[in-house]
């Protein structure tokens, strides 16, 4: 257990390297954790299967020598590091309920709902396995995490594993008005919530009945 725990503290630290410097190479690595260059490659390979290290690219030396492979982070992995975005969030809408009436602060949190959802193109004629399909896979890309699942009655249920506005509707929910116009744009019928991350549950669910 110890090992592991070693093992998965270098692959931090070598994380923590890439994102300060941007990009590194195998020698920097090796020199920078007093690691062999073995070694080094073993972790690399493991961020690389996870997503988290891009495959690398081909250096040339400005001297003689073997061309240099330069590694960097994935986008999955920037997403990983600590960001404020919710205080920001937090005070924009408190700025804009100092403003704006409550019916209307709904009606911009809806609007934003409505371009986000535009964004994914899915044919006014498709039908609904075709749109919870193209749902799933838009909401993936948003990084929400979805799972759905067709049930016996012909309904579908949604679930939404990841929240990125979770730190946000624990204080406001009238962000969640912008996950329910997304799932109305993007379905073409108005889904049930039936759990909800706000209120305490594991995941926000959704009744999609045809």
């Amino acid at each position: 257990m110890q090992e592991g725990n070693a093992m998965q503290a270098t692959r931090e630290r070598i994380m923590n390297i890439l994102k300060n410097r941007g990009r590194v190479t195998v020698d920097d690595l090796s020199r920078e954790l007093d690691l062999t260059a073995v070694t080094i490659r073993h972790h690399l390979d493991i961020l690389r299967g996870e997503g988290l290290v891009s495959a690398p690219y081909t250096q040339r030396r400005k001297s003689p020598g073997r061309p240099k492979h330069v590694y960097t982070l994935s986008e999955k992995a920037n997403s990983l590091f600590p960001k404020r975005y919710d205080k920001l969030l937090l005070q924009i809408l408190n700025d804009l309920r100092e403003q704006y009436s409550p019916q209307e602060v709904k009606r911009m949190m809806r609007r934003i709902g409505e371009r986000f959802a535009e964004q994914a193109a899915i044919s006014d004629g498709a039908d609904l396995d075709t749109r919870v399909r193209c749902t799933v896979t838009f909401l993936e890309d948003m990084g929400y995490m979805p799972r759905w699942e067709r049930r016996k009655d012909g309904t579908h249920l949604l679930h939404i594993i990841n929240c990125p506005y979770e730190r946000v509707s624990e204080r406001d929910d009238v962000v969640c008005l912008m996950d329910l116009c997304v799932l109305h744009h993007l379905l073409g019928i108005h889904p049930q919530r039936v759990a909800s991350i706000h209120t305490g549950d594991r995941m926000c669910s959704y009744v999609i009945s045809p």
